[in-house]
């Protein structure tokens, strides 16, 4: 579909009438942008559980969308209890990160796809679904056990807290594909966690120099959460263009690197949460590219009325 045609299909007076109205309008923007090779949708996850001493589980993340489409890159999801933060996308109304003042965080990639079912149920629920409960494995446990995957289009997740973190693969079948994971360094992008791609790969590097680097030092927790701010800011592809295949999408080289930049789409914001031993986490958010948009630690969100804006600035 063209651009004129969806202005004639959906732009008219009248036509855009609710939030998912807006959304199918600009699927097939992207569709066509995908067509020719400038976007695919992409984001990606950082985590590292157990591996950081004092802070038992460490997420970064960028979330990388169209241009156009609106949303908020941090907000007081639910009031609680418990109370959940995170980003809002203002056409569907979910969000690709939450994280609740017990420490659950749960965040999703999704498939890439030359097409989506509006029909399907919006993924954005599935990280408050998981973030609602008291630690991750109840989590993953209780949703997981009424939870059909074909009531939503493809998508992966990492649901986690300080004590684990569980792969959760929605792509198929007729029941989640759950996995405990070993303590370690993780890397999700819009593919399988255990399907390796070269932008899962540089990332992945990139950060085990990160804790390289920081090994031996009184501050390596401190440390190791600046470098990935640097992990996320990274523009060097890992991958040449790469051209459609059947039934897939063509990806453009800048897609393969952590911080996108293309004409219509690419990296709005970024998160970091810091799980500690013990209290509510210490949540970061650059609200726009982090290669040009400073983190500023939101923490205060915890505790603030809830509806208030973060002062982002």
């Amino acid at each position: 579909m063209g651009v004129a045609e969806v202005i004639k299909r959906f732009f008219l007076p009248g036509r855009l009438r609710e939030p998912r109205d807006w959304y199918d309008a600009l699927w097939p923007l992207a569709v066509g942008v995908f067509a020719r090779g400038n976007v695919t949708a992409v984001c990606l996850l950082i985590a590292l559980s157990g591996t950081v001493p004092g802070v038992p589980l460490l997420i970064a993340a960028n979330r990388d969308e169209l241009y156009q489409r609106p949303a908020d890159p941090v907000t007081v999801l639910r009031g609680g209890p418990p109370r959940i933060l995170g980003g809002r996308d203002e056409l569907a109304g979910g969000t690709w990160l939450a994280v609740s003042e017990h420490g659950v965080v749960a965040g999703l990639t999704n498939q890439p796809a030359t097409s989506r079912d509006p029909a399907k149920r919006s993924r954005g629920e599935l990280p408050l679904a998981f973030a609602g409960y008291p630690d991750a494995r109840t989590a993953v446990t209780e949703v997981c056990a009424r939870l059909d995957p074909a009531a939503y289009n493809p998508c992966w997740m990492l649901v986690g807290d300080r004590h684990a973190l569980f792969s959760v693969d929605l792509s198929g079948g007729d029941r989640a594909r759950v996995e405990e994971l070993r303590p370690g360094n993780y890397v999700l992008e819009n593919a399988p966690l255990r399907q390796p791609s070269a932008k899962q790969q540089r990332v992945a590097g990139l950060v085990s120099a990160v804790e390289e680097q920081a090994r031996g030092d009184a501050a390596g927790a401190a440390r190791i959460e600046a470098g990935l701010a640097g992990v996320l800011r990274d523009h060097q592809p890992a991958a040449g263009p790469q051209p459609a295949g059947p039934g897939g999408l063509a990806r453009p080289a800048e897609l393969s690197a952590a911080c996108v930049h293309t004409e219509r789409y690419g990296t709005r914001s970024a998160m970091i949460v810091s799980v500690g031993a013990a209290g509510v986490p210490r949540v970061s958010v650059a609200a726009g590219p982090p290669c040009v948009t400073p983190l500023l630690e939101v923490t205060g969100m915890w505790a603030s009325p809830a509806g208030q804006p973060a002062d982002l600035r």
